[in-house]
């Protein structure tokens, strides 16, 4: 299902907000690199700064944001920077514990058994937690959730235990609250920075189930919002883009000055 025009209209809103709020307060880290600057020039290497700067930004600032409004049009309810919970059944938090450890020697999961287990441990005392927060929360008509934590494009191997045990917990928080909860918790990558190449999901594989955990780039944007979500997604940014142009140049004109 296409953008409707409204969508399109808010999301190139987003991004024009998003850098305009960051040129006026952004200043490069370093004011003096003798060498770069008559290599490059400062107007290159302020972008190249600002660049890396914006893209710890893009998340909050940017695809949460854009993933709401594509996700309201076919979701009951949508989230985000949602609060799943903030207790735990022990029983459920000690498999949780075994299946990561497990995964570390024979690294084959699979999620929806995962996902039994824990539901079949929700007994024990009731742990308190640091409140679970969800970058995008989304509930189908049907009552199903989906619970996404979206990360850099290319996140480091050594976290994606790190991620596991996240997705698990979500889970168990879910079931402690309601144990007939559906639930799906998972991994989004915004973009993927080997295209035409498929995204290196063999990374994650051993800890990630990547059919149930994870969603790249035009999977994650098209179960959002629709097929061709993505590529009219694409068109917005490039739109705002070139409604910004003259402000970025002269922007980063000024570092030559």
């Amino acid at each position: 299902m296409p953008l409707t025009n409204s969508q399109k209209q808010y999301i190139q809103q987003v991004i024009t907000t998003c850098l305009r709020s960051k040129f006026q307060n952004y200043n490069p880290e370093s004011s003096n690199m003798p060498f770069h600057f008559r290599l490059l020039g400062k107007d290159r290497m302020a972008l190249f700064s600002f660049i890396q700067s914006l893209n710890t930004t893009f998340g909050t600032s940017i695809f949460e944001p854009v993933a709401v409004a594509l996700a309201k049009t076919r979701f009951a309810k949508v989230e985000s920077q949602y609060i799943v919970g903030d207790t735990i059944f022990s029983a459920c938090q000690q498999k949780i514990t075994e299946i990561i450890n497990n995964l570390t020697i024979n690294p084959k999961p699979q999620k929806v058994e995962e996902l039994k287990i824990l539901q079949k441990h929700l007994l024990g005392t009731v742990n308190k937690l640091k409140p679970a927060k969800v970058d995008l929360f989304v509930e189908s008509k049907s009552g199903e959730q989906y619970l996404f934590d979206l990360k850099t494009v290319k996140p480091n191997k050594g976290d994606f235990q790190k991620f596991k045990q996240t997705l698990l917990e979500w889970a168990g928080i879910a079931y402690t609250q309601n144990r007939e909860s559906k639930i799906n918790t998972l991994i989004a990558i915004p973009y993927n920075p080997y295209e035409p190449q498929p995204y290196q999901r063999w990374t994650m594989a051993g800890m990630l189930d990547l059919e149930h955990e994870l969603k790249v780039a035009e999977e994650f944007w098209d179960f959002l919002g629709g097929t061709g979500a993505y590529i009219e997604l694409l068109d917005c940014f490039e739109k705002a883009g070139v409604e910004l142009r003259s402000e970025i140049d002269e922007y980063f004109n000024k570092f030559n000055q």
